[in-house]
């Protein structure tokens, strides 16, 4: 669900945004997934198989098949380890945890992502060629996929076979939500993926880019992409940036910009990306800690911290198998923006006749306050970056040569500065994109 943002209580304090079944936590001694830490122990962890199993509900075997060879097989029956308190791949270069905690992060990025696009798509399905195979690589608890049969449903297009791929069978069996629904467990590391030439209509590459590597690894994913997708058939990427940057006060809108686009981003309080948005460096400090901690350990592993600024030339370049390359980019505030409350009150004390009253209601994200909906989308995309911290704090603790003492101290004072004192209110936005294409 949504995390909604309330503002604050009678004394000012804020209110943390809360599901209904969440707690509040004390920030000095607990992290960003309510998990006590201490300077002389390591966090606790379930027992080796209590999150997965969770996590990935009950997966038949009817609706999984596993394309490893005998070599694989060692991985296969035992592909976690237990590191740092948390599940990782056993052997694998992925820096992300693989457990509960993780691919609930993963899940509220997505209906993020979703949300702010108003849509599981960035393209547009073809009524006169309906989809009927939509592959998800990559595809983690499975949860885009669900949208996506949710979205397709409600456009009238039935009787469409999701399937999804990974190295790991977490994904819930999505049978039991009615949907035609397939899991494929395959290391993307080996090619060619376990499918036919043409089989799908549409292919997505969601968040992929902390799973491949730059270089020859990522174009020969790309490459099966394409070799797999239908002739007409459409090719998805979906990116979210790793580092922060702060938006200028009042960036012009896109030009030729999409009037349905533009009235989304007014609508969900985001704004919409283009050549011409102004941007800087962040301007929180932990941001920019964070910031230059992430750099540094993905720039190791030859995984990239901006995604978003090389997708379209990668899709550009394949000019023989592609055509029609378009996107949608938009920054998601990390709260309410100082300078939006400085604009309204402008406003409100120039001219407080009705009809000024009304116009500044109908501008959205220039009102004096946000709506409901975009203060819990804001506030979602700031507890997705404090947990991306958090998932990633073994490799930020190595390049920050911090002690575990001195990253207990830093991580309570962000966590202060940004959910109680509203330290991303200086322009900081978390940036998502989706990247949509034609096969020749």
């Amino acid at each position: 669900m949504m995390y909604r943002y309330t503002g604050g209580n009678a004394n000012g304090t804020p209110v943390r945004p809360k599901t209904a079944e969440a707690k509040q936590w004390n920030l000095t001694s607990t992290d960003a997934l309510g998990r006590t830490i201490s300077a002389s122990a390591a966090p606790l962890a379930p027992a080796p198989g209590a999150l997965m199993d969770a996590a990935r509900g009950s997966v038949s075997s009817a609706s999984t098949t596993q394309s490893a060879k005998p070599e694989d097989s060692a991985f296969l029956a035992n592909p976690f380890a237990l590191r740092h308190g948390r599940r990782y791949l056993r052997d694998l270069p992925y820096p992300l945890p693989c457990d509960l905690p993780e691919l609930q992060r993963q899940n509220l990025q997505t209906l993020l992502a979703t949300s702010v696009f108003g849509r599981a798509l960035g393209s547009s399905p073809n009524p006169e060629c309906p989809p009927r195979k939509v592959l998800e690589i990559a595809c983690g608890s499975g949860y885009w996929s669900s949208l996506c049969h949710d979205y397709l449903d409600g456009l009238g297009y039935e009787n469409v076979q999701y399937t999804g791929l990974d190295i790991v069978p977490i994904a819930a069996d999505l049978r039991k939500q009615h949907i035609d629904w397939k899991f494929v467990q395959h290391d993307l590391r080996k090619v060619p993926l376990p499918f036919d030439d043409g089989e799908f209509d549409i292919v997505v590459m969601k968040d992929m880019s902390l799973v491949v590597p730059l270089g020859s690894a990522s174009q020969r994913i790309l490459d099966e992409a394409i070799r797999i997708l239908k002739s007409g058939g459409t090719l998805e990427i979906w990116e979210t940036d790793h580092v922060i940057r702060s938006i200028l006060p009042h960036p012009p809108p896109p030009p030729g910009k999409n009037p349905q686009e533009y009235a989304c981003a007014v609508a969900t309080g985001t704004f919409m990306i283009s050549p011409i948005t102004p941007f800087t460096e962040v301007h929180n400090k932990f941001l920019a800690s964070s910031n230059s901690w992430i750099t540094e350990a993905l720039d190791k592993r030859k995984l990239s911290p901006t995604p978003c600024a090389r997708i379209s030339q990668m899709l550009l370049q394949e000019t023989e198998t592609l055509q029609g390359v378009e996107n949608r980019r938009v920054a998601i505030p990390l709260g309410e923006l100082r300078w939006e409350r400085e604009a309204a009150a402008e406003k409100q004390t120039a001219n407080r006749r009705g009809s000024e009253a009304a116009r500044i209601k109908k501008s959205g994200i220039d009102s004096m306050t946000l709506t409901e909906e975009q203060a819990a989308l804001r506030h979602t995309a700031l507890l997705v970056v404090i947990q991306m911290i958090e998932s990633l704090e073994p490799l930020l603790k190595e390049v920050s040569g911090k002690s575990q003492e001195e990253w207990q101290t830093w991580w309570g004072s962000m966590m202060t500065n940004l959910l109680q004192e509203k330290g991303g209110s200086s322009g900081e936005c978390l940036e998502i994109g989706v990247w949509w294409c034609q096969k020749v």
